[in-house]
């Protein structure tokens, strides 16, 4: 799960990291109107999950009042690309207002997963306010890697090292020591697989301040952290917050054919016939190994409320469960569901032979194969 940038400094500030004065959360004309700025300027920042705000005319700085309304309603809903949107329009649906503030100068700081070490690093730049990733290409020397161990979290000498490597004057060397600590202390009791700031910043008048946030969550742990609940889901579609509330597990993707499928591996795999047969895959749906007849139909809903499905098909490999059981449920599911685009099916295992016959002896139009192969194909050549 991403967090936008306030709901990261509401975490920030419970871990004593310095962030700048919130005046106000924009949501729609009502808080403009509403609108009370204590000083001035103050700058107005879109709340998206993408970077590179500023260039893509996100960031905006008001002088008085009246340029903070005509800003703030100029900026509300308006769309959006930046270099990680890939092309895309993003729709802003929320600001955040905070006072401005004089900048000495910006740093980089950001705990994350080290994938290949499989443990936590702390990586940092004296250069901050730009992206990491170019400034690892064009200045790999300008990045400091610390090991952190998740148990012990941040160490006092690593955190002095840090501070000497990042060139901290006298006045900020102590309180920049106890903000790495503090953000390596979130990054762990968080469950996060990133929490990052840039720039981390140092005013005229010798304090730090987390002028951004980026916090990502890992979901798997979110049985552990019932407060992830009332966070909004910004990432997802309205279908795939549907399919998650029906306990299907649904992606949807950019094809024309919808996939039904059992496991994980073999959705994968579904996915990777359809795209050498020629096509492309509409969703990632695993029904899972004990499929009802309930949720059969509510994974037809879910794909057929996608426009962009033009045909579905069903590869099933019958193990735990039985082929006949899961054609039962497809032959009941089409009562309830209108199928109004060609369905393939391809069922393998356990009780083929009488899963095959009752989908053959139903009066729904369905089309058989009998391996994944022969079913993608088919597939891709309906969906045209």
């Amino acid at each position: 799960m991403k967090l936008v940038e306030y709901e990261g400094k509401e975490i920030f500030s419970r871990y004593s990291i310095p962030v700048s004065r919130r005046y106000a959360i924009i949501k729609d004309k009502k808080d403009i109107e509403n609108l009370k700025i204590e000083s001035f300027p103050c700058v107005i920042k879109a709340q998206v999950l993408a970077g590179g705000r500023g260039k893509a005319g996100g960031v905006k700085v008001a002088r008085n009042m009246k340029e903070a309304v005509e800003l703030a309603s100029r900026m509300l809903k308006m769309k959006m690309i930046t270099h990680q949107t890939g092309g895309k329009e993003i729709v802003v649906n929320e600001l955040l207002i905070e006072e401005g503030l004089e900048i000495e100068r910006e740093m980089y700081l950001a705990v994350t997963m080290d994938r290949k070490n499989s443990r936590p690093v702390l990586i940092a730049s004296s250069e901050g306010g730009m992206s990491i990733e170019e400034l690892a290409k064009e200045k790999p020397e300008a990045i400091i890697k610390i090991p952190i161990d998740p148990e012990a979290g941040l160490l006092d000498f690593q955190a002095r090292e840090l501070a000497f490597a990042l060139k901290a004057g006298k006045e900020i060397f102590c309180s920049l020591k106890e903000l790495a600590k503090n953000l390596t202390r979130l990054f762990i009791e968080n469950d996060a697989s990133l929490a990052e700031i840039n720039p981390l910043v140092v005013l005229k008048n010798g304090k730090l301040i987390a002028l951004d946030s980026k916090i990502v969550t890992d979901d798997n742990a979110s049985c552990r952290h019932k407060e992830w609940q009332n966070y909004p889901d910004r990432e997802s579609s309205d279908i795939e917050i549907e399919a998650k509330a029906a306990g299907v597990n649904y992606i949807g993707l950019d094809g024309s054919i919808g996939c039904m499928v059992n496991g994980a591996g073999l959705a994968m795999a579904t996915l990777d016939t359809i795209n050498l047969a020629g096509g492309s895959a509409a969703n990632f749906l695993d029904v899972g190994g004990g499929a009802t007849v309930e949720q059969i139909t509510k994974a037809f809903r879910i794909i057929l409320k996608d426009p962009k499905v033009k045909a579905v098909l069903v590869n099933i490999f019958g193990g735990i469960m039985k082929c006949d059981n899961i054609a039962s449920g497809i032959v009941e599911a089409s009562k309830n569901v209108n199928i109004n685009v060609p369905l393939v099916v391809r069922l393998e295992g356990t009780r083929v032979k009488e899963g095959r016959e009752i989908l053959d002896k139903s009066k729904i139009k369905i089309s058989q194969a009998s391996s994944a192969w022969e079913a993608a194909k088919l597939a891709v050549e309906l969906a045209k």
